[in-house]
């Protein structure tokens, strides 16, 4: 991609003015508004996005149905024109000075830090579960509904949350199953209300998933019943990894996501965080459009620091 008619610019001392640990959705959508800013920004990146394995982008106007991949490769493609540097490698610390310590030995400075690491799937003990997660086993109705709808569905429960995703399941196939598997079995009133919607309720732990060529065939019980089933949906626990934030003052909250404000600052000066690092809920389009809000923010404190910096060198 060309670059939109300015220089390149070179940087050989590791000091930026942001560091975006993160390259998806998030980190790259706060990088190509910084970079548009005439900042000086490093994105480091592990190459390993939490949606590699699905098929496709849901829900993202003008990119819904594309490739993870492609959508990343596109993403990279802008952000470079515009001068970011893209550094393929672990951010394993993050020190109060904001100091990034980077796994192939580099350390890099930055004047503000912006945490866009994302989420790590926990994904069920049940055979099979990861070989077919985003391949048959999916989170999101929004995201995969569609594509299965008026097919064999299913939800594999976990807690309460379960029955409204087999609600909203509901919506997209007149064939819906909820697996209880680590839930309890529905009260009552609560198995009235799946019934009238024509969810069915099978009791018992899940033991495997059947493979099928490009998706599932079945799911099978521990006692050994098989019932035929074409995607399972389940909402998986997730972890962030903070252990690289050697900060004590940057908080987090019990789902284990970087504590914000409104704007995304952590409670250190200097340290922000966007996307799942910060939102367990957030979809692609929400965590690109928070990074955006936030690197308005984060770009404003940099213009603050250049007045300042510009007064003091007054004579």
């Amino acid at each position: 991609m060309a670059g939109h008619g300015t220089a390149r610019r070179v940087n050989t001392d590791n000091t930026y003015d942001v560091v975006i640990i993160g390259g998806g959705a998030a980190g790259l959508s706060a990088a190509l508004l910084l970079g548009r800013a005439r900042r000086r920004v490093a994105v480091v990146d592990s190459g390993k996005p939490r949606n590699l394995r699905a098929e496709h982008i849901h829900g993202y106007l003008t990119r819904d149905g594309v490739p993870p991949a492609r959508f990343l490769e596109l993403a990279r493609e802008e952000v470079h024109s515009y001068g970011v540097e893209l550094i393929g490698a672990t951010a394993e610390e993050v020190y109060p000075d904001r100091r990034v310590c980077l796994d192939d030995g580099r350390m890099l400075s930055a004047r503000h830090i912006i945490l866009a690491s994302g989420l790590r799937d926990v994904l069920p003990d049940v055979e099979g579960a990861e070989s077919r997660w985003g391949r048959g086993l999916f989170q999101c109705p929004y995201c995969h509904g569609w594509e299965y709808r008026d097919r064999k569905l299913a939800v594999l429960g976990t807690g309460g949350s379960s029955v409204q995703q087999a609600l909203l399941v509901r919506q997209f196939s007149g064939d819906v199953t909820l697996f209880t598997h680590e839930m309890a079995g529905p009260d009552g009133e609560t198995a009235a209300d799946l019934a009238s919607c024509g969810v069915k309720i099978v009791q018992g732990r899940v033991r495997a998933l059947v493979a099928g060529p490009e998706s599932l065939t079945g799911v099978r019980l521990e006692i050994g019943e098989l019932h035929a089933c074409d995607a399972l949906f389940y909402e998986p626990g997730a972890i962030v990894d903070t252990s690289i934030v050697k900060v004590p003052d940057c908080r987090t909250s019990e789902n284990g996501c970087v504590t914000t404000d409104e704007l995304g600052r952590t409670g250190v000066e200097g340290i922000w965080a966007t996307g799942n690092a910060a939102d367990p809920a957030a979809q692609v389009i929400v965590a690109a459009g928070d990074s955006y809000r936030l690197a308005v923010a984060v770009n404003a404190a940099l213009i603050e620091d250049d007045v300042a910096q510009a007064r003091s060198s007054l004579p």
